[in-house]
């Protein structure tokens, strides 16, 4: 089965507080063999990205409305006429608000959606294949 990656390289705003902001350049992916999951490299002054993974759903969701609960909560907002996606992420390392052009976010989540439609995913997992051949034996 062939899979597709979907990446998008964009600049983060890594919230300090209300005044301060500082840069983060992070890589988006999208991998079709993992269907439901996106994956974000922060790329940070370290000698390896920090790497988080999280729903899909949960970020299509967010660009809308609020939702997540507990590590990784997702929502729109508007500051000085933009539109903007912010995270909110928790770990035991720390927390971190995070905030990303609402465009961009949509235009790459768009492509992956055409890679994998909604509700379509588990076909991506090759299940049915795999139970086929186990019953097959």
């Amino acid at each position: 089965m062939h899979h597709t990656v979907v990446e998008r390289e964009l600049e983060l705003r890594l919230i300090l507080s209300p005044e301060r902001s500082v840069p983060v350049p992070a890589l988006l992916s999208y991998h079709s063999d993992d269907p439901y999951a996106v994956h974000i490299a922060f790329h940070v002054n370290s000698d390896h990205p920090v790497h988080w993974t999280f729903s899909r759903d949960l970020l299509v969701e967010g660009v809308f409305r609020p939702c997540g609960y507990g590590d990784v909560r997702v929502w729109p907002t508007k500051v000085d006429g933009r539109s903007l996606v912010l995270m909110g992420l928790s770990s035991p390392d720390g927390d971190a608000l995070l905030e990303a052009p609402a465009a961009q976010v949509s235009a790459w989540l768009e492509r992956t959606l055409r890679v994998v439609p909604p509700g379509m995913e588990g076909e991506q997992l090759g299940i049915d294949d795999a139970l086929d051949q186990l019953l097959a034996q």
